[in-house]
């Protein structure tokens, strides 16, 4: 069993804590613009000055609420400025934040609120606020709700003016490294959400080995556009350390909007999903495709892959390539780099295999996509890629001060100081999860002799066909998802005699190629589910899937789906991920049929 360890190059003090770096920003640097906040369609500024006396505002709203240290407050809110306000608020008083996603059904809400037990929510629409009242009953230990849309920080503020802001200030200087700064409920694809307690030690671990990785991506002058869930430990460990790295932030929801909103905001750096990064090619690869361009942005995109794996070679690239790469920069790649708004020249990605191919394409355009990998347990990332230290198709080393190993049946194990020490009021979970001090992830890994993690599947989601063959469903289905006209797919096959897989199709991609292709622009996906050329299509991009496995594993028949999976309709997680049970249980009767006609 081999096990590796990165030793920390830092040390944790004993009142260390998350929050303290607002009000030091405060005192050392007050004018830097620490915040964008977006106000009637403009960007307005935010100094380190103004952020910290409406997080100081804030927590004296809590203190007059009666928030003690060791309360939960629960944020019910899409991503925006005054979730982060707020957040820091609460961690102020000594309380933990529990977030909430915006897309949460009533279920799932007073499933949290009444788990947690929270004692005050933020709700930020109408509809979340007549959640709340319609449970409020339910729910003995709430005690207020806020309506953000309705002025609820303002509200929360004025409550709070009589309050000496000395208390906040001792608050601050009586909260212990190791207190509980926060309560994250996983979304899990099964099953109800168990609440991750994560410490301030193993966010300040977070931060600071975050830090460590990415020195130049982190640092002041840079600029952070925040669109994923705040809910999210991704987007929130980020969002937090680039506040204490005096990164400049801005927050959006409007995801619809992006693209012109990256033209104003001018980002440096942006933190993803792969499913957004996928995405954003696949249109370029279908407006291309429908403006008769399509063979020019093929050669182009492979122009960029060949430059970036030259990159990684001794000789690096060749005076030929350097001059292809020349031309298509100009004609294709500063294009899209236009789109991300001009400036942004790196990212993180998170929360699901991006895939070599992409990760190459991106780098050879001039935007380094640097993987990581982790877990709610563990803080968000425990390994990530690093600046001068990458290796495209894995997701990096270890951050500083912790440690990994792998079981004998290839479970990636981990231990250190972003690993939580368990779930909220769940012993036989913690148990489960935590064997002799190490997590056990669930996730199946291996480790090259560089130190490099790579992720090849989930433990169980292994699909074990009636030839005794395991297969990895994560490698087919991120290589189907690549393509243009493909929005998600599943692999299915246990106790079967083959792997197959269900398939949904883009909308947005669906339009161009029905126009490429002559078809009725009235069709919907269920039109032409069966139709011969769509089926030719998919069943190229499947026969592109199949060359990264072995023909065992290899996907023998498809089903193209008449809907797509979404989180509204419960077949995706609210970071995109694939609940497999429902799906298998949803569409039953197609997988049967993949399988009865064989």
């Amino acid at each position: 069993m081999r096990e590796l360890s990165v030793p920390a190059s830092f040390e944790v003090g004993e009142h260390d804590n998350i929050v303290s770096a607002v009000f030091e920003h405060e005192r050392d640097d007050p004018d830097h613009v620490i915040y964008q906040r977006l106000i009637d369609g403009e960007w307005r500024d935010v100094t380190a000055a103004e952020a910290a006396a409406l997080v100081r505002s804030a927590a004296q709203g809590l203190i007059a609420q009666g928030v003690v240290p060791g309360d939960r407050v629960a944020i019910l809110s899409a991503t925006r400025f005054e979730w982060a306000i707020l957040d820091f608020a609460i961690l102020s008083v000594g309380a933990l934040t529990v977030p909430i996603y915006e897309t949460s059904s009533a279920e799932q809400v007073r499933w949290v609120l009444s788990d947690s037990g929270a004692v005050v929510l933020f709700a930020e629409s109408d509809a979340h606020a007549a959640t709340a009242a319609a449970l409020i009953d339910e729910l003995p230990d709430l005690r207020r709700v806020f309506h953000l849309d309705g002025g609820g920080l303002d509200e929360l503020i004025a409550a709070g003016a009589q309050v000496d802001p000395a208390e906040v200030t001792a608050r601050i200087a009586n909260i212990r490294a190791t207190d509980p700064a926060t309560l994250i409920y996983t979304s899990g694809t099964t099953g109800r959400p168990k609440g991750c307690q994560l410490t301030h030690s193993n966010l300040i671990y977070e931060i600071r080995g975050s830090k460590d990785s990415l020195p130049d991506l982190l640092a002041k002058g840079q600029r952070l556009l925040v669109f994923l869930p705040l809910a999210h430990v991704l987007a929130r460990a980020i969002t937090i350390g680039a506040f204490h790295n005096k990164v400049t932030v801005g927050f959006t929801s409007d995801i619809k909007n992006l693209v012109p909103m990256f033209g104003v905001f001018k980002p440096t750096i942006v933190v993803s999903v792969p499913r957004v990064f996928e995405k954003v090619y696949n249109t370029a690869e279908q407006n291309a495709t429908n403006d008769g361009k399509g063979k020019i942005f093929a050669i182009a995109a492979q122009t960029a892959i060949d430059y970036s794996e030259a990159l990684d070679t001794p000789g690096g690239p060749g005076l030929l390539l350097k001059l292809k790469h020349a031309v298509f920069d100009k004609l294709v790649y500063g294009k899209l780099k236009a789109a991300l708004g001009g400036d942004c020249r790196a990212s993180i990605s998170g929360g699901a295999p991006l895939g070599a191919r992409l990760c190459h394409f991106y780098r050879g355009v001039g935007l380094t996509i640097y993987e990581g990998y982790g877990l709610t347990e563990t803080s968000a990332a425990i390994t990530v890629n690093r600046v001068g230290d990458m290796k495209v198709g894995t997701v990096g080393k270890l951050l500083p001060g912790n440690s990994m190993r792998l079981a004998e049946d290839g479970e990636l194990l981990v231990s250190g100081g972003v690993v939580f020490n368990g779930y909220w009021r769940n012993e036989e979970a913690t148990a489960e999860a935590i064997v002799d001090g190490w997590f056990r992830t669930g996730d199946l890994g291996e480790v090259d002799s560089d130190g490099f993690l790579k992720i090849v599947g989930r433990k169980k989601e292994i699909i074990v066909t009636a030839g005794g063959k395991n297969v990895a469903p994560a490698v087919l289905e991120d290589q189907l998802r690549a393509h243009p006209l493909i929005s998600q797919a599943m692999a299915v096959g246990d106790a079967q005699p083959f792997i197959a897989a269900l398939i949904t199709i883009d909308t947005d991609a669906f339009v161009g190629w029905k126009n490429h292709h002559r078809k009725d622009p009235a069709a919907s996906v269920a039109d032409l589910a069966n139709d011969p050329d769509l089926t030719a299509e998919v069943d190229r991009a499947v026969k592109e899937a199949n060359q990264a496995v072995s023909a065992a594993e290899a996907i023998r028949k498809f089903r193209i789906l008449r809907v797509d999976f979404t989180e509204d309709t419960g077949e995706l997680t609210p970071t995109m991920k694939v609940k497999r049970k429902v799906v298998a249980e949803k569409f039953a009767e197609e997988i049967e049929a993949i399988y009865r006609k064989d």
